[in-house]
């Protein structure tokens, strides 16, 4: 029991570092639109937010902690070109290009542009400053990743917990009013509704980035067995996923109670900034900025470390340092096109990568099972970037009526998860190819 306990404390602060990895401004926002648009069926349709939302990433944590740490290292097994390829998109689409812009906009749009006058915040130098200052800070954060255990692990994440848990405890106390009615799919598929909403968190991309952050930060804390390694980053795994169970369930019932108090609303960050001045007033919104801006900060860090430690490990003639600072300047520059334009570019992407990252993630954590035949990656993997592609093609606009009425006779197409079948059916043919050429 002695040893149980001395685990714990020593690593508590990696649990933490990663929990405050993954929680980020749209893990704030999505919960409370959930509560509000699930009504009745909240609970339901919270346990498939769950599913996508915490569970998935776990097991992402689990893969490429047994993989050494390395999502490079898992897309070979498809092929060294593919590893390459995918996992510089991968990084890419969660760093620079799209997740970390997202942080430093969201920080404006909650965080600053609430306590200004209308005047101001039509005006581009708000943001513009705010852009400035947010990412200077990241950048000193971020610059020697030895210390991000401390930094954010045992700084930036108590407070963080501390700030939701004052909007939790308030909500709960005094609730603001009577779940309304479902809405939308959530009235006939609450579970589905609520698995496709986790799986738009991207939680399962940015676990699959994460663990080379947890992995690097142990070896910076002396801890060079690979197995108390593992150990250590699966033990991080579970306490990220307590820690961000209890943050959407909090979030999700206020959404859900809030409709009495400040209407219906189709912005998750307009029902959690409303509902933070309902259950505080004025002080609920220095509460919700100070949320936002340490939830921002900490998934901005962590990202960006990790995109500079992989294209440094990918280039090794350049610097983490150049990375760095050229990653988080181009990030500070891509926050000023604005948070609706940033979602907008990064939708067709996200629909295409995701679900290659999913079926890639569990069939790393299956290989043993078909001692890593490539074959059955690639089958499963082909027929999920066919369905996926031509998401992102119609995000985009871009429709092909013949292909697109075959993709409609896939189960689960208009939930976005027609690709869900090809891939289960692709590495079924491939292990049994794959078995028959071993015999």
């Amino acid at each position: 029991m002695k040893n149980i306990l001395h685990f714990i404390k020593g690593n508590l602060a990696v649990g933490l570092l990663l929990f405050a990895l993954f929680l980020g401004a749209g893990n704030i926002i999505f919960p409370p639109l959930l509560g509000q648009q699930a009504g009745e069926n909240i609970t339901v349709a919270m346990i498939g937010f769950l599913i996508t939302g915490v569970g998935l990433p776990l097991l992402a944590i689990v893969a490429v902690a047994k993989a050494g740490g390395d999502l490079q290292l898992l897309a070979n097994r498809v092929s060294p070109a593919f590893g390459v390829i995918f996992t510089s998109i991968v990084y890419l689409a969660i760093g620079p290009f799209f997740a970390v812009p997202r942080t430093g906009s969201v920080s404006y749009e909650i965080g600053i542009a609430p306590f200004l006058s209308e005047a101001m915040r039509d005006h581009w130098a708000p943001l513009f400053i705010t852009s400035i200052l947010f990412f200077t800070l990241i950048l000193y954060l971020s610059i020697n990743p030895s210390k991000l255990v401390d930094r954010v692990g045992k700084i930036l994440t108590p407070a963080l917990l501390f700030v939701i848990l004052l909007l939790a405890v308030k909500s709960f106390i005094s609730p603001m009013g009577e779940p309304g009615e479902a809405v939308g799919n959530y009235k006939v598929s609450p579970l589905a509704e609520g698995f496709v909403q986790g799986y738009l968190t991207m939680d399962v991309l940015s676990a699959l980035v994460f663990g080379i952050v947890i992995l690097q930060a142990l070896r910076d804390m002396g801890m060079k067995d690979t197995r108390k390694q593992v150990k250590t980053t699966i033990f991080a795994g579970v306490v990220a996923a307590i820690g961000l169970s209890f943050v959407y369930i909090s979030l999700g019932h206020i959404g859900n109670t809030s409709i009495t108090a400040i209407g219906i609303s189709d912005n998750g960050g307009n029902i959690i900034a409303k509902s933070a001045e309902v259950l505080f007033g004025s002080l609920g919104s220095i509460i919700l900025s100070a949320t936002i801006l340490l939830a921002c900060i900490s998934t901005a860090v962590g990202l960006l470390t990790a995109n500079a430690q992989f294209f440094h490990k990918l280039f090794p003639q350049i610097s983490y340092k150049t990375f760095l600072v050229v990653f988080t300047i181009f990030s500070a520059a891509i926050t000023n096109v604005g948070l609706s334009t940033i979602i907008s570019a990064s939708l067709p992407v996200l629909l295409i990568i995701y679900p290659l990252a999913m079926v890639l993630m569990v069939l790393s954590l299956a290989d043993h099972f078909f001692k890593g035949g490539q074959i059955v990656y690639i089958l499963a993997l082909v027929p999920t970037f066919l369905v996926s592609l031509y998401d992102g093609l119609k995000q985009m606009k871009v429709e092909i009526t013949p292909y697109e009425t075959i993709l409609k006779a896939l189960p689960m197409y208009e939930q976005n998860l027609g690709w869900l079948l090809p891939a289960i059916v692709g590495a079924v043919i491939g292990f049994i190819i794959h078995k028959l050429k071993n015999k």
